[in-house]
């Protein structure tokens, strides 16, 4: 049998390290999540209005942050924003705000593409059976919008989920930073424990996000 180098997981606290790590990640992307997506649904909201200067700043805002990779913006916040400003933030705490960020623009034109998308007769029936606009809105447009926002979102919050790797870069001690760690000090005793040990960390990102993606297709069906 091929050893895997999963022994080195039982060695000493390396397992709950591991889960110590996974549990710093998933703080920073639910945080991140829970103020992004009222704040993308405000920003999709206000993106529809025909006032062109809130399009023409909500355009360059999302413009910018789709076009700068997320490890930039960590990058730019934790160490730029430090030095030019002279203020203290913790790698966590820029981790939320660059992944609030990120969050609210992609939550931002997931929201707006689901208003544009109902049909203008949805309207023009609501308004011939004699709705005003608020009851159009939270009776006709909002259960649509909704029912197609569900499979996006939660492919968002799975991506946010996923991307969190990438605060190691700035020192933040995740599961892939424990993980690094555990494969360094056991290079010589376990030669293969870097197998064994991403394998755990890919189990542990799966095993974070298969229950959204259930509960995402139990909403789809129950919408259906």
């Amino acid at each position: 049998m091929p050893d895997l180098g999963l022994e080195v997981l039982l060695k000493g606290r390396n397992l709950a390290r591991l889960l110590g790590g996974l549990w710093v990640a998933l703080r920073i992307s639910l945080l991140s999540v829970a103020i992004s997506i009222p704040a993308g649904i405000l920003l999709g909201v206000v993106m529809t209005w025909k006032n062109p200067v809130t399009q023409a700043l909500s355009r360059l805002y999302l413009e910018i942050i789709r076009i700068m990779p997320q490890l930039v913006l960590l990058f730019l916040v934790f160490f730029g924003t430090t030095r030019v400003f002279g203020w203290d933030l913790s790698g966590e705490l820029s981790s939320v705000i660059v992944f609030t960020l990120w969050g609210t623009a992609e939550m931002g034109d997931l929201v707006r593409g689901a208003l544009v998308s109902i049909p203008p007769h949805q309207y023009e029936s609501a308004a011939a059976l004699g709705l005003t606009e608020r009851q159009t809105f939270f009776c006709v447009v909002l259960p649509q919008t909704v029912r197609r926002l569900i499979p996006l979102s939660i492919n968002l919050i799975t991506r946010m989920i996923k991307t969190t790797s990438l605060v190691l870069m700035i020192g933040v001690v995740e599961v892939l930073k424990v993980a690094q760690q555990i494969i360094e000090a056991n290079r010589m005793s376990s030669p293969n424990a870097a197998f064994g040990v991403y394998l755990t960390v890919f189990m542990l990102y799966f095993l974070a996000c298969w229950p959204i993606s259930l509960l995402a297709r139990r909403l789809e069906e129950l919408w259906r």
